[in-house]
């Protein structure tokens, strides 16, 4: 048992330094995710690693259009991201005020940014909206687990129905393509989950199943593109033209970001919560959001925003597409190994609480 438990430990130490590696560029080949001159559409925008997105992407020379509910918020970030403008004068900025875990809010945030486009649907479209509300399952409020849902997953969702709906099959139809004609640059979907998505713990029961949906979600979108990517190659016509661009999905994965999401968190959380997360590497909003962009520019279709997270992710890949073939499938069968000491000690810390501390007073409808 000892021989198993160094090499594990061994090989974990070597996957984190190549995963290190990759999470810092240097093993990345070309940029899978040119943005200048593109329209992106943002949700969740206006603070934390959203206001920094934005911010990069106008760096990079996009049109951004940020949405959250907050107005002041909004125009503060516009500002924050039209100050760092690559091509200032080409290019352009816009704010929506509006509450994403409503349908038809989405519908209206999406045809709101294609008439600002001059009638062309976002190119990208990020549904980074999201928020948590920790605290022990059974003094939560049924209304807090529902809203839990609406923004960490049907906020992303309703806006991924509505775009990719609008990109495969628009009001005015595709005219088939001619022989040898240029295709669009691709559109991306990217969806913000969380590591919580993949490995939950005590204090996330209600958070950490919506952002476990969207990894499922991202998984079937990214199978479902195959049929419409396919047919762009097609020569049977079947009386409807594909869209002359092909459609890829990508999922985010942020750990502990220092934010005032956080803090918000912070007023909720459990004491044995804040004991799990003590040794977990936190980052700053810039840091969570260049690792994303970086992630994106690389192609990945998962991106880890650091070294905790990519380990979590290699664990809990399932059948999800592999960015890396070698270091994915070593990763994940090297991590389920950590597991068996990693998971048990876990699960030990949250007993040992309770046998040391007692019942936990109850408090029903806490949050």
């Amino acid at each position: 048992m000892e021989s198993m438990l160094w090499w594990a430990t061994a090989a974990l130490l070597a996957i984190v330094g190549v995963v290190s590696l990759d999470i810092m560029g240097f093993l990345s080949w070309g940029n899978k995710f040119q943005v200048e001159g593109q329209t992106v559409l943002l949700t969740g925008g206006s603070y934390g690693m959203g206001k920094e997105i934005a911010k990069l992407l106008s760096q990079r020379g996009a049109n951004v259009i940020i949405v959250a509910r907050n107005v002041e918020k909004l125009q503060s970030a516009m500002e924050y991201a039209k100050a760092a403008a690559k091509n200032p004068s080409t290019q352009r900025f816009h704010i929506i005020s509006a509450d994403v875990t409503s349908e038809a809010e989405n519908a209206r945030v999406l045809a709101e940014s294609t008439a600002w486009n001059n009638g062309v649907v976002p190119q990208i479209v990020w549904a980074n909206a999201g928020a948590s509300v920790p605290g022990l399952f059974v003094e939560m409020k049924t209304e807090t687990m529902r809203s839990q849902m609406d923004i960490n997953y049907w906020a992303a969702a309703y806006l991924a129905h509505q775009t990719l709906k609008a990109w495969l099959y628009p009001e005015t139809p595709y005219k088939p393509q001619e022989k040898g004609a240029k295709t669009e640059s691709p559109r991306h979907l990217i969806i913000t989950s969380s590591v919580l998505g993949l490995v939950n713990i005590t204090g996330y029961a209600a958070y950490s199943p919506a952002k476990a949906a969207l990894k499922s979600l991202c998984d079937g979108l990214n199978h479902e593109m195959n049929l419409y990517n396919g047919a762009r190659r097609s020569k049977k016509d079947s009386g409807q033209a594909p869209a002359p661009f092909d459609v890829h999905i990508h999922s985010i994965w942020p750990a502990t970001i220092v934010s005032p999401g956080l803090q918000n968190e912070n007023k909720t959380k459990h004491p044995i919560t804040f004991k799990l997360e003590e040794a977990d590497s936190e980052q700053t909003e810039l840091q969570a959001a260049q690792a994303a962009i970086k992630g994106l520019e690389r192609g990945n279709y998962m991106t880890a925003l650091n070294w905790l997270g990519e380990l979590m992710r290699l664990s809990s890949m399932g059948p999800s597409p592999r960015d890396s073939l070698i270091k994915d499938t070593v990763g994940q069968w090297i991590t389920s190994i950590a597991w068996l000491f990693v998971g048990p000690d876990m699960e030990g810390t949250v007993w040992n609480w309770g046998k040391k501390e007692g019942m936990p007073k109850f408090r029903p409808n806490a949050q």
